[in-house]
């Protein structure tokens, strides 16, 4: 877009903004913030210009513009110059002060735009700011406004400043009348406060690091003195408020002595408006900030204040919280926040105050004082410790208290438990069981019967380490003392209870304050009471387990390794006791404690794993039955945590019971307890279904676990009968849950299978069906995104499985490799860490899950062969046009490559025979637009390299200097510059042509070419720079070769999109010409004609060297010469109509030769040949006039050359016409040309009736303006008069008889050899020419087509959609362009005020969409367009052109042209149609389409728009304008 055309876009939306419409002028505010987006600096210029040169312009408009203005300097301010800055500066200064009087709207936009330039250029905006203070005169509130919020937008840049300003300001205080300029200064004041707070709090950062609170002391205290004895004494509230919130700040920089002089009267002052305010949020904040800087400075006098001020918060925080008013819970907050303040600086003071309180009657009263007291504890916790013996004691009514209010959080509370009084006794508890003398007699061991109520969990840890003082103490005191009688205490719980509630809470290390390392410790204290044979064991272990979690945290703890510690030591601990009885009674304890876990679910999980473990250490096979059938009945199977438990407890269990573990999953599903609770769920219809689905996924969880941890040489024997016999049959389900347990348990079958020894003589009947039900659960997964883990098990599944006898054969390998590649290549991009590390995580195991598939897949056919299979499924992701896609396939090749270089094994020197195939593949990659696919592609190209090396039979550890290279050239591909990286993509070509054996080079070229179509626009370009390089290095063994890269080469331009490409094209046929001239001449023959435009250029780019285009001229004249001009057919031969067809050799030659010539470069080549060529082309000339083309041309011709087709007229005689016209112009004999311009000589050539003559006045044209020329010329012509074509004779006779009638012939000398010339043809055949000899004698003597009716619309447009429905076949294509001319006017009339005719246009576009060849516009209109659903006009027409522009991209100029004919509709919904219609197409374009627009043009009829008498034309005028900047 020029600059013009920008300003002219800029003024247009400008004029607009005075639209009454407040949609319309919002939509043009918007617009012009688009502008501002893409032209930050033009835009702004030209509001500025606006506003200075419409000064009369009402504020509500200007306000509006500055609005604008402000959201573009908010995030483009940093591309201002600082000129432009001055300009906007003053603009908004002048804007802002332009009325005395307050008109917020207007003054509030201009000093927004003085703050947002105030982010880069503050010294200027402070300078124009502080210009406009002038002494002895109250400043404009505006100014006041601006100031202060540049204090908190920049308070680094404003603080330097604030000395003059507070200068300027403070005098002036005492004339400040109205309440509104006094509320204006106040805030002024408290940001000057907070920004300069904020400067000293960060001085390390700071322009000037000097700079003190003295700085400022003096004049914040004179303001001080105004605000506090004067306007707080103010009857207006709003004035009161804001000088409370100024005091706050400004009395941290108050002077030490003067904040000791005024806390007297000033905290009395704040807490008496408690009274008149409702609102208290802003005196409690204001009131901590003073009480902040009062304990900073050491106030002495906040002493005697503190009765007041407590008293004063106490009734603040004892206030019911009934509202949910932010301000109201802010206020709790602030309140809070003053009483640490006070706990920090009087605790002795405030304990004496709340702790009586804590014994009132009053309810409000006591849960007000806990919560103040558990804030400080908190808070405060240093100044608290050493009261906490006070605190204790008086917590003794709270303690007894039953009403449930004072353990209710307060506001902000998270933790509710943290409230509780109970919780608080607990902590007391501990403190007493520790301190207190002879308390051992008292607690021991009753303490014993709180570990196991699962309501006292949250005090576990303290109650444990209070056992383990008490237990300790005991020990002390004797053996006897310390051993339980249980017998003696029968509320006490078992040892076996004990055992089983410590390891299953140790399992949650972490939880309630490191509840694991106290419940290990009494664990361990209690060993003796547990059983005597463990002292010794548990005294080894435990420490262990200990120092395990000290040298961990939360964060780093691995629950699994942890629980897995856990459980070894139980293993360990019942392998000691050997005593089955007394293991049968764990394991009962431990199934009685499972339902005290259904509200923890990791714990319960790790329970159900305890119980497995127990039950494999029994020897009773029926009391493990028994259990496992009570698991199994009471389990509550809706709960996922607890099926994956149940399923472990099973597989550890069969460990050592398998058959029993099997035969009880068998009894269970046969049992009518089974069948009984799933016909129970079925009277629930609506959940029936989904809650058998977890039953039963509970069970193939219990199957799949078994397999997995059953002993290897037992569980082959069970896989087939007893395993999968009972996972398979539900395969069939749909239910989410059921599939992944049906993937896990398949997953860990397939793994037992291949971890047996005898795994590889094991034959796995059900291998094939199971590969074919993971791939169709893979495929059911949604393609874009990852929710649940069913693919990465599923791929897993498929990894162990491929490698179990029998081998899968080739179509289900291929099945297996593309569905995997679909289901995680299309997935979206990787998810960052803060969309949820659960989502990275599953995203890298589901990448490492097909990673390990395809090596798998790999390893069982490692062969060049096996190896470009997986490439090839590759390889359509390697090339698709979104870039995590590419790198997700770059790196899936990188690392296979790497795996099949390091299994490489070479038995005999055989061909690499794909390398060129894959190295052409990769190398373009080395380009991409993502750093890592630019280095997976080299290491991709650096395995190759060594592959060859290694088929030619150097050994693994050779390192080759040239390979080795690619690595050194990885950090040339980090550097985003494009110049960088595409010097680098040629030494990448430069390494590749020095190694690639020469049988490789064509294969590797022709992928190369193939690349050149590459959607990714870089590497198409790299694919260009490496395929010149190759054929710059190695183009010389390529001679038989070059038909076949030139027809290639042909073929890619067609389809390729990017500019590039066509200049390296042309570089490439270059390069082959310069070593294989006469083959690429031949090859470019070839072309079909007409020439297209790619073609065209190819030609033209032989004439880049004097040298070669000689050359190339030389053999297309040999061509043009060699075959005859015309064949005749057998009608003429009859004497019928004349019917004489060019032939295409010559003709292609002719074209060839025009191309060639049109090019500057060619001119010495042309000077060098003129007589040939001039000669040659004018028999060429003459023997086509009223020759035809063939047919096949013909037809072409009459369909008219498409836009990629050179717009040339290839009719046979008028291409020699113009080839002979482009020779003379290049050879500069531009006057020869002129001369015939003017004579219409062009013309009378192409005739058969006035051939002669136009060869006459070429004759004379050339006489009188290239006269030297015709020496050569006429020596050339000599041995024309034998020609075997009538009309050369005729022609040649022509041009020869009127040289007579110049003088030239004289001059020349050429007198002797013309009448030479002339006599030999007096005895022609042809009357023709001997006519003309004698006219030459004789020259020799004597000179020498919207307003149809509805019904008429309707039933034409749906004809219109019912021809769409039957043109097939030859029709298609000619009908397909009025289908495209039809599509505009059908979209904006499905607006149409006729409900029939908008119907009949959904009916012709849904007939149109499959003659339109794209299948997502196709199925837009079938799902948006069906009868009867409504339509969101606007979202469907984004979808449209977006689809359009992406298929059709060529239609842009021609659709904005029909939008612009609707602009003048005569209906108001179609106009406003035709506007949005233009801005979705300028949306969706690209700027490489900028040509199809006459943006001019559009700009002005828009313009026009926006006067249009519907406020919705004009918005959708506005918004369309706002995108034109798409454009520039």
């Amino acid at each position: 877009m020029t600059e013009s055309s920008m300003k002219k876009l800029a003024s247009t939306l400008l004029d607009a903004i005075t639209d009454k419409d407040p949609l319309v002028q919002e939509q043009v505010c918007s617009a012009l913030c688009s502008l501002g987006e893409v032209r930050p600096v033009e835009t702004l210029r030209a509001c500025e210009e606006y506003l200075r040169q419409h000064d009369k312009l009402v504020h509500p408009y200007r306000a509006a513009v500055l609005r604008a203005m402000e959201r573009v300097l908010s995030s483009r301010a940093s591309e201002l110059d600082k000129d432009t800055a001055s300009t906007i500066i003053l603009l908004a200064s002048n804007e802002m002060t332009k009325t005395k009087d307050l008109v917020w709207d207007w003054q509030q936009a201009a000093s927004g735009v003085l703050v947002a330039v105030g982010r880069q250029f503050i010294s200027k905006v402070m300078e124009e700011l502080l210009r406009r203070l002038h002494p002895g005169t109250l400043p404009h509130c505006a100014v006041l406004h601006t100031l202060a919020s540049l204090s908190v937008a920049n308070a680094f840049g404003v603080v330097p400043f604030l000395p003059s300003v507070l200068s300027s300001l403070l005098p002036v205080l005492g004339m400040a009348k109205q309440d509104t300029v006094r509320v204006a200064f106040c805030s002024a004041l408290q940001r000057f406060s907070e920004g300069a707070l904020e400067y000293l709090a960060n001085l390390d950062r700071a322009p000037d690091p000097t700079v003190r609170k003295d700085a400022f002391a003096t004049d914040i205290f004179s303001a001080y003195d105004v605000l506090f004895h004067q306007w707080l004494q103010s009857r207006e509230a709003k004035l009161r408020l804001a000088v409370v919130e100024a005091l706050g700040p400004m009395s941290h920089l108050l002077p030490s002595e003067r904040l000791e002089e005024q806390l007297p009267k000033l905290l009395p002052g704040i807490l008496a408006l408690y009274k008149k305010h409702a609102e208290t949020f802003y005196l409690s904040k204001s009131l901590g900030q003073i009480l902040e800087a009062a304990v900073s400075v050491g106030s002495r006098t906040l002493e005697t204040q503190l009765d007041a001020l407590l008293a004063a918060l106490h009734s603040q925080i004892c206030v019911p919280v009934e509202s949910s008013s932010p301000l109201v819970m802010s206020n709790q907050k602030e309140v809070l926040r003053c009483f640490t303040v006070l706990a920090c600086s009087s605790p002795d003071r405030l304990l004496a105050f709340l702790l009586p309180r804590l014994d009132t009657s009053n309810e409000r009263t006591r849960v007000g004082t806990l919560q103040v007291v558990r804030h400080v504890i908190n808070s405060a916790a240093a100044q608290m410790e050493d009261k906490k013996p006070f605190i204790l004691s008086s917590m003794r009514l709270p303690l007894l208290d039953t009403n449930s209010k004072p353990e209710k959080p307060g506001p902000g509370s998270k933790d509710p438990k943290a409230d509780s009084v109970r919780a608080i006794s607990v902590r007391t508890l501990y403190l007493v069981s520790t301190t207190v003398d002879r308390m051992s007699h008292v607690l021991w061991p009753y303490l014993l019967q709180f570990l196991i109520p699962v309501r006292f969990t949250g005090a576990l840890t303290p109650l444990c380490r209070s056992l383990v003082h008490l237990a300790q103490k005991r020990q002390e005191a004797g053996a006897d003392a310390f051993l339980i009688q249980y017998n003696a205490h029968a509320s006490l719980p078992s040892p076996y209870a004990v055992t089983g509630r410590l390891l299953v809470v140790s399992s949650s290390p972490y939880l309630g304050d490191g509840r694991g390392v106290a419940a290990l410790h009494l664990l361990s204290v209690l060993h003796p009471n547990i059983h005597p044979l463990l002292g010794q064991h548990w005294e080894t272990t435990v420490p262990l387990l200990l120092g395990y979690l000290d040298e961990h945290t939360e964060e780093t703890l691995l629950q699994e390794e942890w629980e897995e510690k856990l459980l070894m030591f139980l293993r360990d601990t019942l392998a000691i006791i050997s005593d089955n009885a007394w293991i049968c009674q764990l394991s009962l304890e431990l199934c009685r404690q499972l339902p005290c876990y259904d509200e923890a679910p990791q714990e319960k999980n790790f329970l159900y794993k305890c119980i497995g473990t127990t039950l494999g250490a029994a020897s009773s096979k029926e009391v493990v039955r028994k259990h496992l059938q009570e698991l199994l009945e009471t389990a509550r199977y809706q709960e996922e945590a607890e099926r994956e438990g149940l399923a472990c407890c099973f597989g550890i269990c069969a460990i050592s019971h398998l058959e029993d573990t099997l035969a009880q999953l068998e009894d269970f599903v046969r049992s009518e307890v089974f069948r009984k609770s799933i016909g129970i769920l079925n009277i629930f219809k609506d959940r029936s279904e989904n809650e058998v689905e977890k039953v039963k996924s509970a069970l193939i969880l219990c199957y799949g676990h078994v397999a997995a941890r059953a002993p290897r040489e037992l569980v082959l024997a069970k896989v087939e009968s007893d395993i999968l016999r009972n996972i398979c049959q539900h395969f069939n389900t749909k239910d989410p849950a059921l599939k992944l347990c049906l993937v896990q348990s398949v997953c860990m079958v397939s793994r037992a299978i291949c971890s047996s020894t005898q795994a590889g003589s094991f034959h796995f009947t059900r291998k094939a069906e199971l590969v074919a039900q993971m791939m169709e659960f893979i495929r059911a997964e949604p393609p874009d995104s990852l929710r649940t883990p069913i693919r990465k098990k599923a791929m897993l599944t498929c990894t162990y499985l491929v490698s179990v006898e029998p081998a899968l054969d080739e179509q289900a390998r291929a099945d297996v490799i593309r569905g995997c590649l679909h289901s995680v290549m299309a997935l979206l991009p990787e998810p960052k860490e803060e969309d949820g590390g659960f989502q990275k995580s599953l995203y890298l195991e589901t990448l490492h899950a097909l990673e390990d598939l395809l090596t798998s897949l790999l390893q069982r056919n490692m062969t060049p062969q096996g190896l470009q299979i997986m490439i090839e499924h590759l390889s359509p992701w390697i090339k698709s046009p979104r870039g995590h896609e590419r790198a997700r396939a770059l790196g899936l090749s990188a690392l296979l490559l790497r795996y099949f270089l390091e299994h490489l094994r070479v038995s005999a020197l055989v061909p690499f025979h794909n390398l060129g195939l894959l190295i052409g593949l990769f190398s373009p990659r080395c380009a991409d637009l993502w750093p890592a696919t630019r280095q997976e592609a080299v290491d991709c190209v650096y395995s190759l390299l060594y592959l060859q090396l290694g088929y030619e039979g150097f050994s693994r550890d050779y390192r080759d200097d040239v390979a080795e290279r690619l690595l050194s050239l990885k950090d040339g591909l980090v550097h985003p510059d494009p110049a960088i990286l595409f010097h680098t993509c040629h030494s990448v070509g430069q390494i590749i042509a020095k190694r690639l054996p020469p049988d490789q080079l064509i294969s590797l070229l022709l992928t190369m070419f193939e690349a050149l179509g590459d959607p990714e626009k870089n590497c198409s370009r790299a694919a260009t720079v490496m395929i010149n390089c190759l054929l710059q290095e190695r183009g010389g063994v390529l001679q038989e070769k070059v038909p076949e890269i030139v027809s290639v080469l042909r073929s890619k331009l067609q389809e390729a999109q990017g500019e590039h490409v066509l200049p390296a094209a042309q570089h490439s046929v270059y390069l082959l010409a310069t070593q294989h001239c006469s083959a690429v001449v031949s090859s470019l023959l070839g072309s079909p004609l007409p020439l297209d435009s790619h073609a065209c250029m190819l030609w033209r780019a032989l004439a880049v060297e004097p040298r070669l285009a000689a050359q190339v001229l030389g053999l297309l004249l040999e061509k043009m010469s060699r075959d005859v001009p015309f064949k005749e057919s057998r009608a003429f031969l009859l004497g019928r109509t004349p019917d004489r067809v060019a032939t295409l050799l010559p003709l292609s030659a002719t074209c060839a030769l025009f191309e060639v010539m049109s090019t500057s470069a060619a001119g010495p080549a042309v000077l060098e040949l003129y007589p040939q060529l001039f000669v040659a082309l004018l028999l060429r000339v003459s023997c086509t006039v009223g020759v035809q083309l063939p047919r096949n041309l013909q037809a072409q011709e009459r369909r008219g050359a498409s836009p990629a087709l050179a717009a040339r007229n290839l009719e046979p005689c008028s291409s020699a016409v113009d080839t002979l016209r482009s020779m003379l112009l290049r050879s500069s004999s531009e006057d020869v040309v002129q001369r015939m311009d003017l004579e219409g000589g062009w013309e009378l050539l192409r005739t058969s009736a006035g051939h002669e003559e136009g060869a006459a006045r070429l004759a004379r044209a050339m006489a009188e303006h290239a006269g030297p020329r015709l020496p050569l010329v006429l020596k050339t012509l000599a041995c024309t008069h034998s020609s075997v074509y009538e009309n050369q004779r005729v022609t040649t006779t022509a041009f020869l008889a009127e040289l007579l009638n110049s003088n030239v012939a004289n001059d020349l000398m050429l007198l002797d050899s013309l009448l030479e010339s002339l006599a030999a043809r007096q005895k022609d055949t042809c009357a023709s020419v001997r006519r003309l000899v004698l006219r030459g004698l004789a020259n020799l003597a004597s000179g020498c087509p919207d307003k149809e009716k509805m019904e008429f619309r309707t039933a034409s447009i749906r004809l219109f959609g019912h021809l769409n429905k039957v043109c097939h076949g030859d029709c298609e294509d000619v009908f397909l362009d009025q289908v495209v001319g039809g599509l505009a006017p059908l979209l904006l009339h499905l607006q149409d005020p006729q409900a029939t005719v908008a119907s009949a246009c959904r009916f012709a576009l849904r007939m149109c969409g499959p003659n339109l060849a794209c299948e997502e516009l196709s199925a837009a209109f079938q799902k948006h367009l069906q009868e009867g659903r409504a339509l969101h006009f606007g979202e469907f027409l984004n979808t449209t052109c977006k689809h359009l522009m992406h298929h059709f991209p060529d239609l842009l100029g021609r659709l904005l042209t029909t939008c612009l004919f609707y602009f003048k509709s005569s209906w108001e919904d179609v106009r406003a149609a035709a506007p949005l219609f233009t801005g979705f197409l300028v949306l969706h374009a690209e700027p490489r389409q900028q040509p199809q627009v006459d943006l001019d043009q559009l700009i002005s009829a828009l313009q026009i728009l926006l006067k249009d008498p519907a406020p919705e034309v004009r918005t959708r005028a506005a918004e369309a304008l706002g995108r034109l900047v798409k454009l520039a």
